[in-house]
């Protein structure tokens, strides 16, 4: 076992983390140790919806090289702030941590699927599911922290998914609801954390022995619950970030036992890792061997475990939709119903029509995804995409439906270059001027829309959200 005095270089990690871990990795664990001794490298994914990696390649504003398991993704240097980019508000691209993005290629999401996040905050690996399916389909993301469900739900707004709904929920009363519901189910659960012990030193001091049983405890229930809700012939994928056999093998294993209609899948297309990929190690027990860990001694990203479970039955394609059960299905709004406002306005102001989803929420008005379920007793924060708001009399765009369009989808639009000092002006709230027809207008840096304004002939009054504007100055 490690000696005390052979842990000075790591004075903040647990020895008792530090005993445990040399155990696990044998002849692994000086290089393992020495990883934390290096600077954790940093990654952004591209978002398909907006756009593609090679359009941001082509403009060189940061130093970025390839993630080789994430298919978009990519490592930046040191120093810079992608962050603090006016496209990072415009959903160009997520800040992801590396490994982090391989869970997402492990679930393989397809257009016109429904899929399910359970554990989704803050959004990273729900925009990444988000972008592969396209804008078709249903995806259900769902956090049981109100708090986080909001930090979620921005994220969904921000990267500019159509087709997600944001609930708030236990996973047991989404269960009660959705019983062999969803083709594809990721369960990125809560855990001890100590795959993030290089990158976040508080997660160093939340660990003990006794969390990392909790949290195995807790993983368990929630393994159970989002168990039921898969359909026969679908996908589920359960990850952490922490290197814990109680809580990665151990956890499957059990799930396992008590459901002998699961069993482990072999991980299909997933680009960078196979099984003669040195930084591909199998799971510790033998029960488990096709689990995926990731290491950061073996590869440039933080600790991540991942398992591939398929439930066996026929797929929901051969089973038949929906099993009978068209009553669940969200009821739409009719045409002629909609609000005098809203349609006014679209007719006003965009230059591309919507499909007829319509759901409203008091005055707000969503455009709800395919195949939608009724929501009837959930919390739920977005229940798609949210289109706006009728007030006194006129209808005001939400800033999500501006983040979901592309420049050429409005009547009128101000495209700023990155150099402009008025699109810096405009994420800090200030009008600009911009000479053109009176209405609603779409501002955009460079090719990427951004937020809404309103002309009044001469300059543009700002309608870029108080709570993301940059400071001034």
């Amino acid at each position: 076992m490690i000696k005390r005095e052979e842990a000075i270089s790591l004075p903040e990690l647990p020895e008792a983390f530090l005993n445990k871990m040399e155990g696990l990795l044998g002849s692994q664990w000086e290089a393992f140790r020495a990883s934390y001794e290096e600077t954790p490298r940093l990654g952004l994914r591209i978002n398909p919806l907006k756009g593609n990696a090679g359009q941001l390649l082509a403009r060189q504003l940061f130093s970025l090289e390839p993630v080789p398991w994430a298919e978009g993704g990519f490592y930046y240097g040191a120093g810079e702030r992608p962050g603090k980019h006016p496209f990072h508000e415009a959903g160009v691209y997520y800040l992801q941590e590396p490994s982090a993005m391989a869970v997402a290629g492990l679930l393989a999401p397809r257009p016109g699927e429904r899929v399910l996040d359970l554990c989704a905050a803050p959004g990273g690996k729900t925009t990444q599911i988000g972008g592969m399916m396209e804008g078709r389909g249903l995806l259900v993301s769902n956090e049981i922290h109100s708090g986080r469900a909001k930090i979620l739900s921005q994220n969904v707004e921000r990267m500019g998914l159509r087709n997600c709904v944001v609930t708030n929920e236990e996973p047991e009363k989404l269960a009660g609801r959705f019983q062999g519901f969803f083709d594809k189910i990721l369960v990125d659960a809560p855990c001890s954390g100590e795959g993030m012990f290089r990158k976040d030193p508080k997660t160093r001091e939340q660990w003990s022995l006794e969390n990392v049983a909790r949290c195995a405890a807790r993983q368990q229930e929630i393994l159970e619950w989002a168990g039921q809700m898969l359909a026969p012939g679908g996908v589920m994928v359960y990850s952490t970030c922490t290197f814990s056999p109680e809580e990665d093998e151990g956890t499957v294993c059990r799930f396992l036992e008590r459901h002998p209609e699961y069993s482990i899948a072999e991980p299909e297309g997933y680009p960078g890792f196979s099984h003669g990929n040195p930084a591909w190690i199998p799971g510790h027990d033998p029960a488990a061997a096709r689990t995926i860990r990731l290491w950061p001694h073996l590869l440039e990203g933080e600790g991540h475990f991942a398992a591939v479970l398929r439930k066996e039955g026929p797929d929901r394609g051969q089973a038949g939709e929906d099993g009978g059960r068209k009553d669940w299905a969200c009821p739409a709004i009719p045409a002629r119903k909609l609000p005098a406002e809203f349609t006014g306005f679209c007719r006003e102001a965009l230059n591309t029509a919507l499909p007829e989803r319509y759901l409203a929420f008091g005055d707000h008005l969503y455009l709800f995804p395919e195949g939608m379920p009724r929501l009837d007793g959930l919390r739920v924060l977005r229940p798609g995409l949210e289109l706006g708001e009728i007030k006194k009399k006129r209808f005001e765009p939400a800033h999500a439906l501006a983040l979901a369009l592309k420049p050429e989808d409005f009547r009128r639009q101000v495209r700023i270059p990155l150099e402009d000092q008025r699109g810096f002006a405009y994420l800090r709230g200030e009008s600009i001027p911009a000479q053109m027809e009176k209405g609603w207008c779409a501002v955009c840096t460079e090719d990427y829309t951004i937020g809404w304004g309103k002309s009044d002939g001469r300059q543009l009054k700002n309608h870029y959200p108080r709570g993301l504007r940059w400071p001034a100055g």
